[in-house]
């Protein structure tokens, strides 16, 4: 295994009886892009929290590259980019000044700073917005603005919560295609989403978590293979014609889910029985998400 950009074990953090994080196991290979996948209130944003020293953890380690926290943070943030999920851009500055102001924070020498932040205009595809106000940008811009801003002292490791939330189809294939440039120059990149097309898009691995822990982690295609076989069948129907469908597919070994106004049949090696008829597809890490974390809407 390469050198690794972050490792978490054993780490737990709680909020008075609210357990955020509970005993996460994570490791982010250097040169790497992991995804990090779960349901709101799986711990995504707590442990992005943790990995910049906003959180302080109650138990387990914590290291970025090779510096543990929270003792050594302030060297492991100097080498790291945030991109926060919320917007905290300055709106009463320009593109560029926002840029500027962040080669001071992140002491970027005096002689590097006007090429730090052409380059940084650049990769977020930003030069011709250099003197408009923040507050006068689209939604797009602003978070490539974010993610140029997490750019500019040219990190190690990139972290990204939920990098395209909000954002239309459109504007998401923008980021993606920004994301994937870091992954090429040899980035390590930690990102939350919650959107699958996302992780499976961008990520060389992913770990699933639920109720603060990981309950898997792996490449997708191995995940998809190891939890819901090759192939599923999608069954569509009234939910009683539904419920009998996922009562006999599970009598002959099956794993289901629910899908709206259908239900998926998964593993279908496993069936010790004739299958139910119904329109088949290709199992996805979609269906990975849903049988480890739950169909339930938290």
């Amino acid at each position: 295994m390469p050198p690794l950009a972050i490792r978490l074990h054993g780490v737990r953090k709680t909020y008075g009886a609210l357990v955020a994080v509970d005993g996460l196991d994570l490791v982010v290979p250097e040169g790497t892009c992991v995804g990090l996948l779960g349901p709101n209130g799986a711990g995504k944003s707590t442990t992005m929290r943790m990995l910049t020293a906003q959180a302080i953890p109650d138990a387990g380690e914590i290291e970025v590259l090779g510096h543990r926290l929270p003792g050594q943070s302030k060297s492991a943030r100097a080498l790291m980019g945030v991109v926060p999920q919320l917007d905290k851009l300055d709106t009463t500055l320009t593109v560029e000044q926002n840029l500027v102001v962040f080669t001071h924070l992140y002491r970027i020498r005096r002689t590097e700073r006007r090429a730090a932040v052409e380059r940084a205009l650049g990769i977020a595809n930003l030069a011709d917005r250099r003197d408009t106000r923040v507050d006068k940008l689209s939604g797009g811009m602003r978070r490539r603005l974010l993610i140029a801003r997490a750019l500019v002292h040219r990190p190690r490791l990139v972290l990204m919560d939920e990098p395209t939330v909000g954002l239309d189809p459109q504007v998401r294939q923008e980021i993606w295609a920004l994301i994937d440039a870091l992954r090429s120059e040899g980035v390590s990149i930690l990102m939350s989403t919650h959107y699958i097309e996302e992780a499976e898009r961008l990520a060389d691995t992913v770990t699933v978590m639920s109720h603060g822990r990981a309950v898997a982690a792996g490449v997708p295609d191995v995940l998809i293979a190891e939890h819901c076989g090759a192939e599923a069948v999608e069954v569509y129907g009234p939910p009683a014609r539904l419920a009998e469908v996922e009562a006999g597919a599970q009598a002959i070994g099956l794993r289901t889910r629910r899908t709206g106004t259908s239900v998926a049949l998964l593993r279908l090696q496993d069936a010790t029985g004739p299958v139910p008829p119904g329109e088949r597809r290709p199992a996805n890490l979609e269906d990975v998400f849903v049988l480890l974390t739950g169909e339930e809407i938290t």
